[in-house]
């Protein structure tokens, strides 16, 4: 194949012929890379200025390697900087160093994880990583799982095996049924659900939404009133759901008492545990996760807590068959006698075959090199110290009397707001949004402002193993101030003659 018209770097040349044309491009772009990341603390958390994009992304003619690199320099300069420390609104960290090395590696390789012949070891090492992953969760020795690319379609196929279960469904036709399939979830439950209950033909309404109780965890007293308000009705429930670690308050469902009542009533039981199952590398921790082990199915976000890089997650099952069960179609290209294999402990099936991703990125990599460099230990570390940060700064903000917290903190999320006595409670959301855009523009600190119970709240996620004391007495000392600078402009706005 003629490839002159092309840049010489186009491609690396198996035969290496053009590796010392392609070796300054690939180390100027791995130190653009490190220059980055270990200088993310001097950048605001969120980009400042927008830049133009090219005019085209197509260009006629290919650019320069030389103008490519200055536009990665500008792209850079304007995306978000989640590794800087003062960074806490979301659910987002600086990955781990094996992270970039895995997606690097992962790239060169580009094996397609649709089946064992096109990645044979890595089909090998997801089945066998995910499979004692599921024993740390205590699924029970037929339990493992599949990587996916987010909780979102960890959450759908969960909830699309759990209905093919349960209301013995024969290749998930709905036809069959006479009644309308629900599901229980709490009403802070991922939105993931309803459209995981939208795509499975149900509807978002097919979500029946169970009240929370004063703490924020689903009240499992009204959970049995719903499902057999829901029987009478006529409908079909078949799954609950129960939350480890809700998104916008952190906060941990009772995972015991919901398995003992979706198991009473021979419902499936499934956990999202997409941020917090990471506790389960910490054993001080981990009995906040009771009752996790009796779950049908998980949700796992490693991408999170584990400080993988995007994209990584993982629904695992206690019992993988139900993989095969709920969606393998073998694929016509593959050798039938591979495509019909039985997978073992160690033999893997075609892992596309028995998910809904048929290709997709060797995840796998980069989530194993990070466990092998910081093993449960290190993991364990990271998650209690920052759930340690969370209860400090839990402390530290309550000092202050015009804030109001939504639950203590159960990971290390803390969702706060302030409610001062000399403003109106009309008055207070505006309040939080000037008080976060205030945080962000003269502390370079940025919290998240989510709606939470109708009401805007101010979210701080601790996940940055960087963010230190230092940046808590930032952030309580800041906002003391700018409470006492609204104060005074208020009480001026309000003095006679104004």
């Amino acid at each position: 194949m003629d490839l002159h018209d092309l840049p010489i770097s186009a491609f690396i040349a198996p035969d290496g012929s053009n590796r010392q044309a392609v070796a300054p491009l690939l180390e100027q772009a791995l130190q653009l890379a490190l220059d980055y990341a270990a200088q993310a603390s001097e950048l605001p958390p969120l980009p400042t200025a927008m830049p133009g994009l090219p005019g085209t992304a197509l260009p006629e003619q290919g650019l320069a390697e030389e103008q490519l690199l200055a536009h990665l320099r500008s792209l850079i300069s304007a995306s978000l900087h989640p590794a800087h420390p003062g960074y806490i609104g979301h659910m987002d960290s600086l990955p781990t160093t094996m992270s970039l090395v895995g997606d690097l590696l992962s790239a060169v390789l580009n094996n397609n994880m649709l089946s064992v012949e096109m990645s044979p070891l890595f089909s090998r090492l997801e089945w066998t990583t995910l499979r004692e992953l599921a024993q740390l969760f205590g699924l029970g020795p037929r339990a493992g799982g599949l990587l996916l690319s987010g909780g979102s379609l960890a959450n759908l196929e969960a909830l699309a095996i759990a209905r093919n279960q349960i209301l013995g469904l024969s290749g998930g036709a709905l036809t069959s049924l006479g009644a309308r399939p629900v599901l229980f979830a709490s009403a802070a439950a991922h939105t993931s659900l309803h459209k995981a209950a939208m795509l499975l033909g149900l509807g978002s309404q097919a979500v029946i939404p169970v009240p929370v109780d004063e703490s924020g965890h689903l009240d499992v007293h009204q959970l049995p009133t719903l499902i057999e308000q829901a029987q009478a009705r006529g409908d079909r429930p078949f799954c609950v759901v129960a939350t480890a670690g809700t998104t916008v308050a952190g906060v941990i469902d009772p995972l015991a008492a919901i398995a003992a009542i979706a198991h009473r009533y021979d419902l499936w039981f499934h956990v999202d545990a997409a941020y917090g199952g990471a506790l389960i590398f910490s054993e001080q921790l981990r009995p906040r996760l009771a009752g996790i082990e009796q779950a049908d199915s998980l949700t796992f976000n490693p991408q999170k807590w584990l400080y993988i890089s995007k994209t990584c997650a993982m629904l695992l099952l206690r019992d993988t068959s139900l993989f095969t069960q709920a969606f393998r179609i073998p694929v016509p290209y593959m050798r039938q006698s591979e495509a019909q294999g039985e997978a073992t402990d160690d033999t893997p099936p075609n892992l596309g075959e028995i998910g809904l991703q048929g290709t997709r990125h060797s995840d796998i990599l980069k989530l194993w090199l990070s466990l092998q460099h910081l093993g449960r230990r290190g993991y364990a570390r990271l998650v209690e110290q920052t759930c340690q940060l969370a209860m400090l700064a839990y402390t530290r903000l309550r000092t202050l009397p015009a804030l109001r917290f939504a639950h203590p903190p159960e990971t290390n999320l803390l969702c706060f707001r302030a409610e001062p006595d000399w403003l109106p409670a009309a008055a207070h959301d505006e309040l939080n949004a000037r008080l976060q855009s205030a945080l962000l523009e003269q502390e370079r600190i940025f919290l998240s402002l989510p709606l939470y119970e109708g009401r805007r709240w101010l979210r701080a996620v601790l996940l940055n193993p960087y963010t230190d004391e230092q940046v808590i007495e930032r952030l309580t000392t800041g906002l003391a101030r700018l409470l006492e600078q609204e104060r005074q402009q208020h009480d001026s706005s309000q003095a006679p003659g104004r």
